[in-house]
């Protein structure tokens, strides 16, 4: 049976998303692999967004009560 990969946290997928951009900005990425650098850097963006928007939620849950 596969093991499900552990979604990064926060902090990791951020700096995962620099070191791709890093990679791209110093031409280090080949075009072969552009694409999916570009889908991963993508999936980091959602997960992070989505973190932000369920610590919001729960801040404002705090603040309300």
């Amino acid at each position: 049976m596969a093991k499900k990969k552990e979604e990064p946290t926060y902090t990791e997928a951020v700096a995962e998303i620099e070191r791709i951009l890093a990679r791209f900005r110093n031409e280090e990425m080949d075009v072969d692999s552009l694409a999916a650098e570009v889908k991963r850097a993508t999936e980091l963006i959602a997960a992070c967004k989505a973190k932000l928007r369920k610590a919001e939620e729960e801040v404002n849950q705090i603040l309300e009560a």
